[in-house]
């Protein structure tokens, strides 16, 4: 098994299971429901099988039922506050465990089931429950491959996952290099010691938007960076360049992955303020409504066919990818036209940095 991040106790005191453990959670009521469905499916297709000419054996299939259900529910409720130190375990270790847990619980319940239904001079049905058990490993066995296989998959699409957002943080840095040295070679022969300063800005810029490690960042990080951006084009644009900070101040704690703003301040100068003779104002907004984060920056509309330039797109393009692939569905950007005011939207859920520390590192200073 691949070795992941480990966590003694949650804020509560809990101890909590490392996210590359197979066993799933069946303190959870969704794990449970699916066992009973599943095990449900299996019964039905023994019912028709055993019907004849029938199509269901309706009583073979109702006490089998009321048999699993109740052994599923135990099963699940012994293994569930065992998760926690099965973990430590091996795979096998832990699938001996289980199975015998699994056992021992149909074992009880055929007994049971045997005093309940038998009269008290019939003997007792030792084949009967021999193949209970059997049935029982066997079902056992293919479910907790199923859970192996299945954890597999999620670890290789997490890592699948991480590879394509550095890859995808990657493309933007060249990008944004390229078009900041513009700014700052516009500068040497004419403003040699803002130049200098504006060296200065950028190299604290990188310092912190190179830090690919950091899935997400919190908002207040990403804002600090798009200040630093503006600073510099500030020197090259002069008064031409107008800045409106409309960003509730209770975001700061919401979590972004990095370079999600900056890109977008980043376009709406070069293609909404800087073809302008007269420049134009940059709004970067920022509001909760619900359970969502909204997140706005607006420009004068870029002149035509300026929205569609292949920069643009891929800056919009990364920007969507690295949104879903940590948010999912949830997460959506899109660019409007409205009263010749360009308009990006990107929308979050609501999420600090403080809620996602048992799924996602804190970034350290």
């Amino acid at each position: 098994m691949n070795t992941g991040r480990r966590k003694n106790r949650r804020p509560g005191g809990d101890p909590i299971v490392r996210d590359d453990f197979f066993v799933p959670d069946l303190c959870r009521v969704r794990a449970v429901f699916i066992l009973l469905i599943t095990s449900e499916l299996l019964l039905l297709l023994l019912a028709i099988l055993k019907a004849g000419d029938r199509w269901l054996d309706w009583n073979y299939f109702g006490l089998l039922s009321l048999f699993t259900q109740w052994t599923v529910l135990t099963s699940a409720a012994l293994i569930c506050p065992l998760r926690h130190r099965l973990q430590h375990l091996g795979v096998t270790s832990t699938c001996i465990i289980i199975v015998g847990i699994v056992l021992l619980d149909v074992l009880a319940f055929s007994l049971v089931a045997h005093w309940v239904l038998s009269n008290e001079s019939s003997p007792l049905g030792w084949q009967t429950i021999g193949k209970n058990l059997l049935l029982a490993l066997i079902i056992t066995l293919m479910v907790l491959r199923y859970f192996y296989l299945q954890n597999q998959w999620q670890q290789q699409r997490q890592t699948e996952m991480q590879a394509r957002l550095t890859a995808l943080q990657a493309r933007i840095h060249p990008h944004f290099l390229f078009n900041s040295m513009n700014t700052i070679a516009s500068l040497i022969a004419s403003r040699p010691e803002q130049a200098e300063e504006a060296v200065l800005d950028l190299s604290e810029l990188f310092r912190a938007s190179l830090r690919t490690q950091d899935r997400l960042i919190s908002l207040q990080e990403e804002l600090d960076l798009c200040r630093r951006y503006l600073m510099i084009e500030g020197l090259r644009l002069g008064p031409r360049l107008v800045v409106d900070w409309q960003v509730d101040p209770t975001l700061d704690s919401q979590a972004i992955p990095p370079l999600t703003v900056q890109p977008l301040v980043e376009n709406a100068i070069y293609h909404g303020i800087q073809p302008r003779a007269g420049g134009g104002t940059v709004r970067i907004e920022g509001y909760r409504k619900s359970n969502f984060v909204y997140l706005l920056v607006q420009n004068p509309r870029p002149a035509a066919g300026q929205s569609d330039h292949q920069g643009n797109r891929m800056a919009l393009d990364n920007i969507q990818a690295r949104l879903r692939a940590l948010f999912g569905e949830v997460a959506v950007l899109k660019h409007s036209h409205h009263d010749d005011v360009y308009t990006v939207t990107v929308r979050l859920p609501w999420q600090t940095l403080t809620r996602l520390s048992d799924q996602t590192p804190k970034p350290q200073p």
